[in-house]
């Protein structure tokens, strides 16, 4: 992630949460007050985001101190201690709840995809994430995808082309009973003399896949397929196209993920990884003050 865009977010969380001033704590807690803290997991988690938490204080007060006990990526159980912090009273309680929110939602996501990786790890498919993104949070959402052991899809519109369903029926190369490859087939050739990316085609359909196919992306996207439609598209795939990749998307969820992976499709990408990923339960402790 590039630091200052992180910097960034982080800033803007806290401006968001603490306005003008935390006013609770400019009552009651005297400046010269000083404790210390420890962050504790409440539930078994895959942890994502330590440095962000500390990032947050330390954005707040320099001089706080922190002490990392646990490392983005650790399988972590509950009752753990992941740091220690020390430091003025009224950074640590101003910035805990953004510090929090930021660890509690990435470890959400890479306990999720750690989840689903779990399911798969005898195939050999790939895990991917999708644009369903928090606005604002995407490079911190996908280094949870990642450090989860998924792979990040398109950053955004800018570095991947996918031709999706509206893309085809505004230009006319999908239409109700209608499928245009010849017109396909030309744009992705015309693509490809422009800009050196892969180009990925969305298909919601058997048939279409199979028009898709005639026209040769580096990738299909079957969009919503049931694990039969999947296997007839991989034996179509292997006999004629073998150098087409296939993505696998919708409806795909932990109860029925291992049905899509088994029949050797290269790609899973699933929205559920940031979309829907509950935050984990971490709590901030305070444990002695002077």
């Amino acid at each position: 992630m590039v630091v200052k865009r992180v910097k960034e977010i982080i800033q803007k969380a806290l401006e968001e949460d603490i306005g003008k001033e935390d006013i609770t704590t400019l009552y009651t807690i005297p400046s010269f007050l000083k404790v210390k803290a420890k962050l504790i997991a409440k539930e078994s988690l895959v942890l994502c985001g330590i440095d962000i938490f500390g990032q947050v204080f330390k954005t707040l007060d320099k001089n706080i101190q922190i002490k990392t006990l646990k490392k983005d990526g650790s399988r972590v159980k509950k009752g753990e201690i992941l740091a220690v912090l020390e430091g003025k009273a009224s950074a640590i309680l101003r910035g805990e709840r953004t510090a929090l929110n930021f660890l509690s939602h990435l470890s959400g996501v890479a306990s999720k995809t750690r989840k689903f990786l779990n399911k798969v790890k005898k195939y050999k498919v790939k895990i991917l994430d999708t644009r369903k993104t928090i606005p604002g949070l995407r490079a911190l959402e996908k280094y949870a995808v990642r450090i989860g052991g998924g792979l990040n899809h398109r950053q955004g519109l800018w570095d991947g082309i996918i031709i999706k369903e509206n893309h085809l029926l505004s230009l006319g190369i999908k239409e109700k009973n209608k499928f245009d490859s010849p017109k396909l087939a030309s744009l992705i050739k015309n693509i490809k003399k422009a800009v050196r990316k892969k180009i990925e085609v969305e298909v919601e359909n058997l048939r279409e896949f199979k028009c898709v196919c005639e026209c040769r992306p580096d990738i299909i996207l079957l969009d919503n397929f049931s694990p039969q439609q999947v296997r007839k598209a991989v034996l179509f795939r292997n006999k004629y196209f073998p150098k087409i990749k296939l993505e696998v998307s919708g409806g795909i969820g932990e109860s029925n993920i291992a049905k899509f992976a088994k029949f050797q499709v290269d790609f899973i990408s699933l929205g559920v990884l940031t979309h829907s990923s509950p935050a984990k339960d971490i709590s901030l402790e305070v444990i002695a003050s002077r």
